[in-house]
């Protein structure tokens, strides 16, 4: 583990060709939340021209390239096995940042929050992204209607921010490998709060995201998305989570 007082949260970023968005990612989490940031773990999953090259920042840089393209709950899991901090940060390249959220955020953690994440706004939106209810075909069926009612407490939250508690991380074994492009996200939070961890949000706290929504533009990012959402549907976490929540 880190000596007492360093920086304690160690961020995992994974670049599929995306330098020029990580770059400007690396930069405001230098300038805003230098003080906490003890390493950046920076995953090449495919090769890319080095945008990085000659540039230095308040915390280290481990670079990871893959000889083959893995998926996102591999490509993280490896990154956490270079972690020796009390909190580790996945991060898509396409968050922004406009102050320091990260210092907040750890400052608000419960004894019992396995997950941390701000409140995420989106862009051409006035108002954060909704918490999300458990997913399920009637779920996603029910989003558009009038009357549809979020829930004051969100069931899962997406992978594009996610602050884990490292003990809680590596209690329930990170990701689930199985997962190749979306579902990771839900299923690690279903074995959070299987555990008993618990998903914070900081409600009062925001970061920006530039979607990119492949899986609307994509046949196949619509294929993995489908194939991921039948996987979460037919796993084991999926039923008991359902369960949990149901009682709850």
């Amino acid at each position: 583990m880190s000596p007492p007082h360093s920086p304690p949260i160690t961020v995992s970023i994974v670049s599929h060709g995306q330098l020029d968005l990580v770059l400007p990612l690396i930069e405001e989490l230098d300038r805003f939340n230098c003080g906490v940031v003890a390493k950046l773990v920076l995953t090449l999953n495919i090769p890319e021209p080095d945008l990085l090259a000659g540039r230095t920042w308040g915390f280290e840089i481990e670079r990871i390239e893959n000889t083959a393209p893995k998926g996102f709950g591999a490509n993280h899991n490896q990154a956490f096995a270079r972690c020796a901090t009390p909190w580790f940060l996945v991060l898509n390249p396409d968050i922004r940042f406009d102050s320091d959220v990260l210092t907040p955020l750890i400052a608000q953690a419960e004894t019992d929050s396995g997950l941390l994440a701000p409140r995420i706004l989106e862009p051409g939106k006035p108002t954060p992204e909704q918490h999300r209810a458990i997913i399920t075909p009637l779920e996603i069926v029910s989003r558009k209607r009038p009357d549809y009612e979020r829930p004051a407490i969100p069931a899962w939250i997406p992978g594009l921010f996610m602050l884990f508690r490292s003990g809680a991380y590596r209690e329930i074994g990170g990701f689930d490998e199985r997962f190749f492009m979306y579902g990771e996200d839900f299923d690690i939070c279903a074995r959070l709060r299987l555990a008993g961890w618990k998903l914070q949000i900081a409600e009062q706290l925001q970061a920006r995201h530039d979607a990119r929504r492949a899986s609307h533009r994509s046949k196949r990012h619509l294929y993995w998305h489908v194939t991921s959402l039948l996987k979460v549907w037919s796993s084991a976490a999926f039923w008991r989570y359902w369960r949990l929540e149901r009682a709850g």
